[in-house]
């Protein structure tokens, strides 16, 4: 994976603009720290920083080819997991290859089928072109997001990037947020909405987009969306289908010229991919396979089982590890790295994070990266899949908002009065809940959604409701979880693929009917069938429990304590947007309150609530950000 930066500019002469370009490209050394290159033109500028994965000599960036009196030079970041077929269909029209890199097979797509060559990609992508003869830009990201790509558009020039860092560096781009900038952080994160880049001026360019820019002005397509066909297959074409597309999956993304392993959970997920990988491995005499997971000091004291959290991982960690002749490393962290790792945790960001979820992955990469510099995660399947709780509890169901922040008003009693006058909480989420909900077609032969949600008098009602969830859940939700996995691992220069990410498989569970998909009640019972024999019975069978976070009473303590602190400072930024009286109630009330009541996702408490508080005053303060 690398960092990319481009700007282009209809008034400006780029060529005296370098210690710019790379002053932004220098914010992305992390995600690229092997090396760097830039292109510059009078009107357009490109930087890159690489991590080298594959062909080292034959993938260096900016990369430019040549048809006629076209020059097109790429900045890409990502990875394509179809490479040799693409090579084989270009060989075929006449192209030939001076290495062996994904980069050269996807500019010599471009030169070929122009900007269409996204529909024949398979794997996750950002990156951009610019044609040198027509003076345009093309700019495309991959279909469900895995890699970042923000942009902000001025009079006369564009300038894009990886990461909201780079952008900042551009001396024309201000950290200044307003009223929807503060609601995002506020009301919708550690989520963010699609499209949005919280900084005013700034904007994601959405999974399965492309963009052109020329001086004919900006202009965005869709070329992806998930398809709404209704499944035809029985169970046993179903299973057969589901099992062979995760193994091609996996298989594919086994690609590497650097040392590669697995993020090994002892879940469904993790452990099926790095069953696959294991015996790949092993049939080419590569073994054995570098296993690895995360844990805390402690943690076997204090974990309590609760309906989001069932089970300890350890054990099914050291099954898998011994089953498949992994060679495991077990990375255990404690709580004051946890608490220091908050502030690094979110740079890496950009933002307001998921507190110590994502410090302990930040810190988790940096082990990997010791040993390995290409990971396999189970990322994502409880979105493809329907594995959350909230697929499967009424109240969920029935509510009229994000499955995975019901109790918002937990977070709202901490925020002052005058904010949620002016920011009207319920009237935002509403917003961008009904907003979510108008994307969703109707599937042939079902009921209609967008309906009263807690009307589910039928199974054809039902479906249509358990669909929209599932819509909500793969476009909203999911990008959290992608944009946790790609910064927290690209800052530490380890790249993360996640195999449930691939569009095939994604597409042909979108219209599994759920009785199917959740097979014998269980979640992600299909995929469970269709593992069958890949994994050993008790794995496969096991309940789900999620990435593993903290129950260390210290962790509490010490969050607590650092939020004492800031609210001590009367300098401290967040205090402006806080309840005080409320917030020190809180405080002192935390050590009785019940775990088990997360106010987002399945691992945001109490604690994590001070931790969020506490990541976004260092924000604030990291990036001088000013409200306006």
């Amino acid at each position: 994976m690398c960092g990319i930066v481009g700007m282009i500019n209809w008034e400006r002469d780029l060529t005296l603009q370098k210690e710019v370009i790379i002053r932004m490209t220098n914010t992305l050394i992390p995600r690229g720290p092997d090396a760097e290159g830039y292109w510059l033109s009078p009107r357009a500028a490109l930087g890159h920083r690489r991590l080298v994965v594959v062909d080292p000599e034959g993938g260096r960036q900016p990369m430019t080819r040549y048809r006629g009196e076209h020059t097109f030079t790429l900045i890409y970041n990502g990875e394509l997991y179809n490479t040799s077929e693409i090579r084989q269909e270009l060989m075929s029209r006449g192209y030939s290859f001076e290495g062996h890199s994904d980069t050269e097979a996807l500019l010599l797509s471009y030169l070929e089928w122009g900007p269409s060559c996204v529909e024949r990609l398979n794997g996750i992508f950002a990156f951009g072109i610019w044609d040198s003869k027509e003076q345009q830009l093309f700019v495309a990201r991959d279909r469900l997001g895995v890699k970042p790509l923000f942009y902000c558009e001025q009079p006369g020039s564009l300038v894009f990037a990886s990461e909201l860092k780079a952008l900042l560096e551009h001396p024309d781009i201000s950290p200044v947020i307003g009223k929807g900038g503060l609601s995002e952080v506020f009301l919708v994160g550690p989520a963010r909405s699609p499209g949005v880049g919280v900084f005013e001026g700034i904007s994601e360019l959405k999974p399965g987009h492309v963009l052109l820019y020329s001086s004919n002005g900006l202009h965005i397509r869709r070329y992806w969306a998930l398809p709404n066909n209704v499944h035809e297959d029985d169970l046993t074409t179903t299973t057969l289908k589901i099992r062979d597309l995760f193994l091609d999956t996996v298989t594919r993304q086994l690609v590497s010229d650097v040392p590669i392993g697995t993020l090994l959970s002892g879940g469904l997920d993790s452990s099926a991919i790095t069953a696959v990988a294991a015996n790949s491995l092993a049939q080419e005499k590569k073994g054995p396979l570098p296993t690895f997971s995360v844990d805390y000091a402690d943690n076997d004291k204090y974990f309590k089982p609760n309906a989001f959290q069932p089970g300890a991982d350890g054990p099914w960690i050291e099954r898998m590890s011994q089953a498949f002749g992994t060679k495991h490393t077990n990375c255990s962290f404690n709580i004051p790295e946890l608490v220091q790792a908050l502030t690094d945790s979110t740079i890496a960001r950009d933002l307001p994070g998921m507190a110590d979820v994502d410090a302990s992955l930040l810190l988790f990469s940096r082990e990997i990266k010791k040993k390995i510099t290409v990971g396999l995660s189970g990322e994502c399947a409880d979105e493809v899949f329907g594995g959350y709780p909230w697929f499967h509890r009424q109240e969920s169901l029935e509510a009229q908002t994000f499955p995975w922040a019901l109790r918002v008003d937990n977070r709202l009693q901490v925020l002052s009065p005058d904010l949620i006058e002016y920011l009207q909480p319920e009237e935002y989420l509403k917003m961008r809940y009904e907003q979510a909900l108008a994307e969703i077609s109707d599937l042939p032969g079902s009921a209609p959604v967008h309906q009263d949600s807690r009307s589910l008098k039928g199974p054809l009602q039902r479906e249509a409701r358990i669909r929209e969830i599932s819509y909500l859940t793969l476009t909203r939700f999911m990008p959290t979880l992608l944009d946790r996995k790609d910064r927290m691992t690209m800052a530490t220069g380890l790249e993360v693929r996640v195999p449930f990410c691939d569009h095939r498989l994604v597409e042909y569970a979108w219209n599994i009917p759920w009785e199917m998909k959740a097979l014998e009640g269980r979640e992600k019972g299909i995929l469970r069938h269709a593992l069958t024999g890949v994994l050993p019975d008790d794995v496969l069978w096991r309940r789900k429990s999620p990435y593993p976070k903290t129950h260390h009473p210290d962790y509490l303590m010490r969050v607590r304590n650092w939020l004492q602190e800031i609210i001590a400072d009367k300098t401290s930024p967040i205090l402006t947007f806080l309840n005080l009286p409320a917030l020190n109630d809180l405080i002192k009330l935390s050590d009785t309150f019940p775990s088990g009541r997360p106010w987002f996702g399945q691992l945001m408490d109490i604690p994590q609530l001070f931790a969020y508080l506490i990541q976004a005053n260092f924000w604030m303060l990291e990036n001088k950000v000013c409200v306006r």
